[in-house]
């Protein structure tokens, strides 16, 4: 598995000198939130090279942790971006890459069907947002066009248990622009350990793992999400997901793949129709059934949080949080 460099999707030369696109290009294209500029770039997703997150380097555990034992990550990912989706639909959606309307899923399948040699391996983050009337997904596809070794630290990720992979998936935030408040919140929890602090459900195939991220599984990880969704259009947000080292032997740490959501709007979401057999009522017993998602405020109808401690099932307070990414 070579690491990958932060550029966009390429292209490839046929024989008779055309360009034709790569499977990841297509992919790309066919994912509904476009790609736009790193910098100037707004309503769309870019890939942030991975040296503007602050992640544990050699020596960490040596100097006794914290922001002295970290340094800019490797510029280059472990994987390469593969599209990004912004789903909305009237239930949670799960496992959806396995779904056959899932279009970066397909250009990966047609791609394996004719034997692509970049075509490896599929790996999509699905952050589902609970929400009324309709729960929301953004699902940031990375891949691996070339093998990943058995026994480096994100092969036994992808082939440990759920227990290994909730001890160990993790992600840094970075906000780069929007209110006060969203980067005061947000940044609070700069860096995380998503499975032990939410509820992480691990969908694994031959060619592929999704990892869906319960938000709803914490009362102050909806409420710190709603109140960036308030803001979302003036809101640009890194996102670094990465397997967390924890020993000397497996640093420094590096970034499987990144992701800048920039100024978002709400309307972009593409909706996804359910069949009733699949559809799971987003509010029923839900610690976020009761944000209601808008682009111009947050309205939170329930009275039953616990006010001191934000606290309802799950807590969203990590184990070991890292402000300094």
């Amino acid at each position: 598995m070579c690491p990958t460099k932060p550029d966009r999707p390429g292209q490839a030369a046929t024989a008779a000198g055309s360009v034709e696109k790569s499977w990841r290009e297509e992919a790309v294209a066919a994912g509904s939130l476009r790609l736009v500029d790193l910098d100037r770039g707004a309503n769309g997703w870019a890939s942030p090279p991975g040296d503007l997150f602050h992640l544990r380097a050699r020596g960490y555990f040596n100097s006794g942790g914290g922001k002295r034992g970290k340094a800019p990550s490797a510029a280059d990912w472990l994987l390469r971006p593969a599209g990004v989706d912004w789903l909305r639909s009237h239930a949670r959606l799960d496992h959806v890459l396995a779904r056959d309307d899932n279009s970066v899923a397909a250009a990966f399948r047609r791609a394996r069907l004719r034997k692509d040699p970049t075509a490896h391996f599929l790996l999509a983050v699905n952050l589902q947002v609970p929400g009324r009337p309709d729960a929301y997904s953004a699902v940031f596809y990375f891949a691996a066009e070339a093998p990943i070794p058995p026994d480096s630290l994100l092969g036994r990720f992808i082939h440990g248990d759920d227990a290994y992979r909730n001890a160990r998936f993790k992600i840094a935030n970075r906000i780069v622009k929007g209110p006060w408040l969203v980067r005061a919140t947000v940044g609070n929890y700069a860096a995380c350990l998503l499975g032990r602090a939410l509820t992480c459900r691990y969908h694994k195939g031959d060619d592929y793992l999704e990892i869906d991220v319960d938000i709803g599984s914490s009362a102050i990880a909806s409420a710190i999400l709603h109140l960036a969704l308030g803001a979302v259009t003036s809101v640009t947000i890194d996102m670094g997901f990465l397997v967390e080292s924890q020993s000397e032997e497996e640093l420094p740490e590096r970034l499987f793949g990144a992701v800048r959501i920039a100024q978002m709007e709400m309307g972009a979401s593409k909706y996804v129709e359910l069949p009733p057999d699949e559809a799971m009522p987003e509010t029923a017993g839900r610690a976020g059934a009761g944000f209601r998602v808008s682009s111009a405020k947050v309205v939170n109808h329930s009275r039953q949080q616990d006010h001191a401690g934000g606290k309802v099932g799950r807590s969203m307070s990590c184990p070991e949080r890292e402000s300094g990414g």
